[in-house]
């Protein structure tokens, strides 16, 4: 029997039993529309940790004290402001450093109140780390020299205090002390699942006076260049620790956060489409299951071709070309179905969802190789049938 004898036979027999060639593919397009959303979501997630650690700044580290593990409890900061100094000495830029120090406090404006985060930064923040400003102005090196009672507002908190009016030049009261409102921030959106919009920027200095305490949390600098981040990193370090002997310090890229989340996501995705590959699986064995039901109710059929000449791979040939049909015609209309879900997700939800093109090409070799896999024991039952035996069944 030629190739396409063989393909026609088998679509006619699958056309025949419609319903039961439907319900046999039902496995296997949830099976692949499975794999394919799943890892749309893990590829969406990786995209969107990327994008966030990227929106911080270009060529950033993160100086914080001890060891920077994910999971690890933060630290106690012995750094000061007069840190800032020897950073900036390293870096030959004094707008390359910055300080923070946050506390979470209550904001109020007449009637209105919002809790948030409230940062003690230093003037050098917008260059370090991309913030520019929508409205008004931003802190000054005099703001933070003579700890005055200023902040410059997230554009969530200006729209949740102050919804109907421009809020700078109004007053706001920060933890029970009135502060001058001199700006508000261009909207950033969120940074690891956290709103930035919900910030408010106060002097470092004033911060510390408000919270009761003489520490900075973090120092973060920028370097000139991509190339020279490494040789800064050492450093920094260097000297942080010649000024205190017997503390640890980290100083983390941008690259090695990415790295870090990136193999985190890498094998959640991973477990994701392992997952799913089980209602493939699942669906792998139905169409073993259904065609060993079709090779029983065909033994006459088979018996008949048998007796007019078919040889054993002819019939062979026949039963495993309909159960790879049966996969990928559901492997196709899978994968058209995963898409679909896919771009719904990203439509309708927060959920991000990334469409690779390795995933829909993946799905579909796997439905195809678990047609050959399952299909193989009953096409191999079908051929081995002896053709006199067969003739006689009722």
């Amino acid at each position: 029997m030629r190739a396409g004898e063989a393909f026609r036979v088998a679509v006619d027999s699958l056309r025949a039993n419609r319903l039961r060639s439907v319900l046999t593919m039902l496995g296997v397009i949830i099976g692949v529309a499975a794999v394919v959303v799943l890892v749309a979501i893990g590829s969406g997630a990786k995209r969107e940790v990327e994008t966030q650690v990227q929106g911080l700044g270009s060529n950033l580290i993160l100086v914080v004290p001890g060891k920077a593990r994910f999971g690890s409890a933060p630290s106690v900061s012995r750094l000061t402001l007069e840190d800032t100094r020897e950073l900036t000495r390293i870096v030959g830029n004094p707008d390359a450093v910055a300080a923070t120090v946050a506390s979470g406090e209550t904001l109020r404006a007449g009637q209105r109140e919002f809790f948030g985060t409230v940062n003690g930064v230093t003037d050098t923040v917008p260059q370090v780390f991309d913030r520019p400003v929508a409205r008004g102005r931003y802190l000054t090196a005099a703001d933070v020299a003579t700890r005055r009672r200023v902040a410059v507002l997230g554009s969530v908190v200006a729209q949740r205090l102050f919804p109907d009016e421009d809020p700078v030049g109004r007053q706001v009261s920060i933890a029970g002390v009135r502060f001058r409102v001199i700006g508000v921030l261009a909207e950033k959106g969120t940074a690891f699942g956290v709103s930035v919009d919900e910030d408010t920027h106060i002097p470092l200095t004033t911060a510390q006076r408000l919270f009761g305490v003489d520490r900075v949390d973090a120092l973060a600098v920028k370097a000139p260049s991509t190339e020279s981040i490494e040789e800064l990193q050492a450093s920094l370090i260097d000297a942080l620790k010649a000024k205190y002997p017997g503390e640890e310090f980290s100083a983390v890229t941008q690259t090695q956060i990415l790295g870090t989340i990136g193999r985190i996501l890498g094998m959640l995705t991973g477990v994701l489409a392992a997952i799913a590959g089980i209602s493939l699986l699942v669906g792998g064995v139905g169409v073993s299951n259904i065609m060993l039901v079709s090779v029983r109710e065909r033994t006459r059929e088979i018996g008949l071709r048998k007796a007019l000449g078919a040889r054993q791979r002819d019939i062979l040939a026949q039963f495993l070309i309909e159960a790879v049909l049966l996969t990928t015609i559901g492997g196709v209309i899978g994968i058209g179905l995963g898409v679909g879900v896919s771009l719904l997700l990203e439509w309708v939800s927060p959920v991000p969802s990334l469409i690779t093109w390795w995933s829909p090409l993946l799905a579909f070799g796997v439905s195809a190789a678990v047609g050959v896999f399952f299909g193989v024991v009953p096409a191999r039952r079908a051929s081995r049938l002896d053709p006199v035996v067969a003739l006689r069944t009722e």
